[in-house]
């Protein structure tokens, strides 16, 4: 992508499933060439996770986008010395294989900048490079319930619920994406060397956690699961309509407060002064949320939404994917895409995130044929794939 703010850029990717991918995804939406290194076999296992058409997930087509594929047997010496080479020429390396792995081939780390010392490395694992469980598996699930996620999600009468997506595993892709720009602007800008990012997936759930540490560190508070309330933060809920729908209030702010009293009829309670501020508000937390959904509980979604929206409380429906086709907003902010696909013909997508105003990222093409790069590398960087 010649106009992408990472165009120049050079990616190695050695990595699987969602982690590591999806940081290099990131990356190559915005014009970086990203390489992408599978075994020759089968390739990346989430080649046929989920929804499978023509042999190939849909969810393939999505994370692997605009990379480009080849086929490498990294237990080999051959391929080994493959990468070896590519070291020599890419700027960042991204993997997520458990420590110690890539070091048993001679291509950690230490070996690489051995070969290329402005070779930037971003190590995403489950519990990073270092400590006591630096050899334990951990995927994004086990990252999630350890880093402090899942104790907090769903309701206090109920065992701990997952996100439905692989959040932790997205989140420590974007770290990975984040720490890899900085550690290049810190080369190129400021004359420094690479470096290593240590990127582990139960850090980044951890780091997400707002201010559970000094809140437990001062005061032993232990936050606890609220299902759809947060506690602290009145009000906002998920409340109930007449036609059997569900709409999420956010009216936590001062002004925002008076001007939902307003939109339900009950500007005597915007007024009163034990609900002027959102400390105080909080005290009555269960008298205010009965007092919304009793409006709410009268009035159709549409109806809620229309008067909300009148007095700018910010309100929504809780979206399904068919929603959000639906949608003109999506529509009009280009959030869906349509990408051909070979043997498919068109398939939507989400489109890209952020938007820049002047070097905007694009989807070139859809994740790749296994190793249907191979002729252009070996030619592009003197290989034998």
């Amino acid at each position: 992508m010649s106009n992408g703010p990472l165009h120049g850029l050079k990616v190695l990717e050695l990595g699987q499933l969602v982690a590591a991918p999806f940081a290099t995804r990131l990356l190559a939406e915005f014009g970086a060439e990203v390489i992408k290194v599978e075994p020759p076999s089968k390739g990346d296992p989430i080649r046929t996770w989920r929804y499978v058409e023509n042999n190939t997930s849909l969810w393939w087509y999505v994370q692997s986008r605009n990379k480009k594929s080849i086929t490498i047997d990294l237990g080999s010496t051959e391929g080994q010395e493959v990468i070896r080479k590519l070291a020599l020429e890419v700027d960042i390396l991204v993997e997520n294989f458990r420590p110690g792995h890539l070091e048993a081939w001679g291509i950690g780390y230490d070996d690489l900048k051995k070969i290329n010392p402005k070779i930037v490395m971003v190590r995403i694992s489950g519990f990073g490079q270092t400590g006591p469980y630096r050899d334990k598996p951990g995927f994004g699930s086990i990252a999630e319930a350890i880093g402090g996620l899942r104790y907090l999600t769903g309701y206090p009468d109920r065992p701990p619920t997952r996100v439905g997506i692989s959040i932790g595993d997205s989140i420590a892709g974007i770290y990975g994406a984040l720490g890899a720009l900085m550690a290049i602007y810190h080369r190129d800008v400021h004359g420094g060397q690479g470096q290593c990012i240590d990127v582990a997936l139960y850090e980044t759930i951890f780091s997400l956690m707002e201010s559970m540490v000094p809140e437990y560190a001062r005061s032993q508070i232990v936050r606890e699961r609220t299902g759809s309330t947060l506690p602290g933060i009145t009000p906002s809920n998920t409340y109930g309509t007449r036609d059997g729908k569900f709409v999420v209030i956010g009216g936590n702010s001062d002004s925002i407060f008076v001007r939902l009293m307003k939109a339900i009829g009950r500007e005597d309670v915007a007024k009163d002064d034990q609900f002027s501020s959102n400390q105080k508000r909080s005290e009555h937390a269960e008298y205010l949320d009965h007092l919304i959904e009793t409006w709410t509980q009268n009035n159709d979604l549409k109806t809620v939404l229309e008067q909300l929206d009148a007095a700018a409380v910010p309100a929504s429906s809780i979206y399904s994917v068919a929603d959000m086709f639906e949608d003109v907003h999506y529509q009009m902010r280009g959030m869906i895409e349509t990408v051909h696909v070979e043997g498919l013909g068109a398939l939507k997508m989400p489109g890209i995130v952020p938007k820049l105003s002047d070097t905007p990222g694009k989807i070139q093409w859809p994740g790749p044929t296994l190793g249907a790069h191979n002729e252009e590398i070996s030619k592009k960087y003197h290989l034998d794939l």
